[in-house]
């Protein structure tokens, strides 16, 4: 985290790609500011920084620092905004005589070109703006010479005709980069499927996320990628199995299925009567807390694994268990307050299609639901290393 000295200096500097001052809060302002550091286009290697509460001639503006604006500041790592997410750390506000200041040290992405809404922003020098399809590909380019998460790692062998290329060109690509943007491209569907890491242009072949998200056959060459959902009569595994699903065709569309199934098929309703003769309807597990662990268990689970993700439900409770256990910053004493992405690539679609509202937001969310719908707290299952369990009580009630 940077000092107070280091702020000094800073403050002296001129600004350049690697530094913003600003006395402006406003996402409009920041998030382009955020995702051109992220994109480091001179190729740094190291840190940008954004002064808030200092002008461009580098004085002290004579502002102050609340607790609800810092957290606004914040929230620009986890809203979902930018694309893949910022690493970015917010300073302790600095007082100077002049008034306070307040530093985002933004940290390169080793995943680029990283998106604010849709737009590729850059910084050369001081200027900042949207980047050109040439200086995109650059970007793509630098993806080579960092360490890779799974999804963005090509699948040797594996070529266009293993994508559904429409599922790409119809459905996410108009979601996931501004209209204009597209409107002016002249790219070839390579090099748009490389912008959003779902091709590699040096292999000539599709990524795992690629194939994840768009594949005509996911398990084919990732044989772990599914579902198997397993409903048993009673409380243990030796009951009878009363019915079961595989779900294993490509994300994009796979993701909208397991939606409705949790929705149409496990999701139970009924009156129950209450004083005065009134009636309330309960639910045995809340929609959108379950939906929630479940779409967490997609985006965090190890795929390199020949396991799927396991739903049992049974009579009592629903067990999910999916291969890979906490990831990178993540353990059993931070969680679910720290956030770490195993599937980069994942996360962001995931974010795109609109089955991640908000990143590190989910869990504590599905939490406060379970509780007010009467399940209880649901239970986390750090013991088990390799893989990631939680279980989730019925509503007492029920």
């Amino acid at each position: 985290m940077i000092l107070k000295d280091e702020v000094e200096k800073l403050l002296l500097d001129i600004e350049n790609d690697r530094l913003e001052r600003t006395t402006s809060v406003r996402e409009d302002k920041l998030g382009p500011l955020v995702c051109a550091l992220s994109n480091d286009f001179p190729n740094h290697k190291q840190p940008g920084y954004i002064l808030l509460g200092v002008k461009d001639d580098g004085s002290i503006a004579g502002m102050s620092w609340k607790d609800k604006e810092l957290r606004n500041i914040g929230d620009l790592k986890a809203n979902g905004n930018i694309l893949p997410p910022p690493s970015m750390v917010i300073s302790p506000v600095f007082k100077f005589p002049e008034g306070e200041v307040v530093v985002i040290e933004v940290i390169p992405s080793r995943y680029p070109p990283v998106r604010y809404k849709g737009r590729c922003w850059i910084r050369i020098g001081p200027r900042r703006g949207i980047a050109t399809i040439e200086e995109e590909k650059m970007l793509t380019g630098k993806r080579a010479g960092y360490i890779k998460s799974f999804d963005v790692t090509p699948v040797i062998g594996s070529n266009l005709n293993d994508i559904i290329l429409d599922y790409f060109k119809n459905t996410y690509l108009p979601l996931a980069v501004a209209k204009e943007t597209i409107q002016q491209n002249n790219r070839n569907i390579e090099e748009q499927l490389a912008s959003l890491r779902f091709y590699d242009i040096k292999e000539n072949c599709p990524t795992n996320g690629g194939i994840l998200l768009f594949g005509v056959n996911p398990v084919y060459y990732l044989p772990g990628a599914y579902i198997q959902y397993i409903k048993f009569n009673g409380n243990e595994m030796i009951n009878d199995v009363e019915y079961e699903k595989k779900f294993s065709g490509a994300l994009i569309t796979e993701l909208n299925t397991i939606d409705e199934f949790i929705k149409k098929n496990i999701i139970k309703e009924r009156p129950v009567k209450k004083n005065s003769f009134q009636e309330e309807v309960i639910q045995n597990y809340p929609y959108w807390a379950l939906r929630e662990l479940v779409m967490n268990a997609v985006m965090h689970r190890d795929y390199e694994s020949h396991a799927p993700i396991y739903i049992y439900e049974f009579s009592d409770r629903i067990e999910i268990i999916n291969s890979g256990g906490l990831y990178g910053e993540v353990n059993e004493f931070n969680f679910p307050n720290a956030s770490d992405y195993r599937n980069v690539v994942l996360a962001e679609s995931m974010k795109v299609l609109g089955y991640v509202n908000k990143f590190n937001y989910g869990i504590k969310r599905a939490t406060d639901e379970l509780i007010k719908n009467g399940n209880g707290k649901p239970i986390f299952d750090f013991s088990l290393k390799t893989k990631f369990k939680v279980t989730i009580p019925i509503n007492q009630s029920w």
